[in-house]
């Protein structure tokens, strides 16, 4: 479990790491407010310990994005987001979490009251270098699952799309 990208590069290959090929990996406040602008920082790689047993995949989750180059079991844009307090930011290490791919349902095992309990708790985490356009995107952006507009843009817009890219 990863609190954010920066502690995922600075643990990921440490040998006292406690990961084994059953374990989920998460990746928490990678999404639309929690890194701003989304970055595609979602395709986690394995631990080295774990490609030097011959894992090649595993599950991994995030409210992160990543390119579509990327590959394996991996479950990006968990919405709401961990930044913005949604059921990922309480994630501990030791959760059991279920993923039932074909109702496409993504659950925390734990108590509804504790549950309750850890996110009544929960704190946003700090945003830095925040002002300008950068503060304004982190108030006013939606979450992955409606598009990461912004707020203030719904509605305003007709259903035409004036270019195709592909």
């Amino acid at each position: 479990m990863f609190e954010n990208f920066e502690m995922y590069k600075s643990r990921i290959n440490d040998p006292d790491l406690d990961i084994d090929a059953s374990s989920v990996m998460v990746l928490k406040n990678c999404g639309p407010k929690g890194y701003p602008g989304m970055a595609e920082v979602g395709n986690m790689g394995l631990p080295a310990k774990l490609l030097a047993q011959g894992v090649t995949d595993m599950v991994r989750i995030s409210d992160a994005r990543m390119s579509g180059t990327a590959y394996g079991t991996v479950v990006l844009h968990v919405a709401p987001e961990a930044a913005a307090g949604g059921p990922l930011a309480v994630v501990q290490e030791g959760d059991w979490i279920e993923l039932d791919c074909a109702s496409g349902r993504l659950h925390l095992d734990i108590p509804e009251a504790e549950l309750a309990a850890r996110l009544a708790d929960w704190q946003a985490p700090p945003q830095l270098l925040l002002g300008g356009y950068r503060q304004l995107y982190v108030d006013k952006v939606m979450q992955a699952d409606q598009g990461c507009d912004f707020d203030f843009l719904v509605g305003c817009r007709g259903s035409e799309v004036p270019r195709h890219s592909h």
